[in-house]
């Protein structure tokens, strides 16, 4: 740890106490806010899942949307890596496949904010998604 030299220091050391926190107090009552698990196995790292996981962090902290972004293993989509897991509070998971960042952002704004499903975003266990 470095050496607090000023006010502005410690401030910037605070800041990171508190988002450590309220990291620590979301993962408490997860439930009760939106989950995202970033399948961060091999082939999903060689995908670009780490780059999706951190854009879904800076983004969803950026808009200030409480949300819980995990890292969990396979979830055995391969062929569709990148792949997701969101869980919106009181809903069934769902599994987005083929995820950039363009469609990472899709998702925040349309499924995770309004809970509205994203065309041309096909979640793994679905067919076809019926427009409402």
């Amino acid at each position: 740890m470095n050496k607090v030299k000023t006010l502005d220091d410690l401030r910037k050391i605070r800041e990171s106490f508190r988002a450590e926190i309220d990291l620590r107090e979301k993962s408490s009552n997860p439930e009760q806010m939106p989950q995202i698990k970033v399948s961060m196995a091999t082939c999903g790292i060689a995908s670009g899942a780490k780059e999706i996981m951190n854009y879904f962090i800076e983004t969803l902290n950026l808009r200030k949307i409480d949300a819980l972004v995990t890292q969990t293993g396979c979830m055995g989509y391969c062929y569709a890596e990148p792949t997701v897991e969101i869980t919106l509070p009181g809903k069934e998971p769902l599994v987005f496949g083929y995820l950039t960042r363009e469609k990472a952002d899709e998702l925040i704004n349309e499924y995770i904010r309004k809970g509205v499903m994203v065309d041309g975003i096909m979640p793994v266990t679905y067919d076809a998604v019926e427009p409402e």
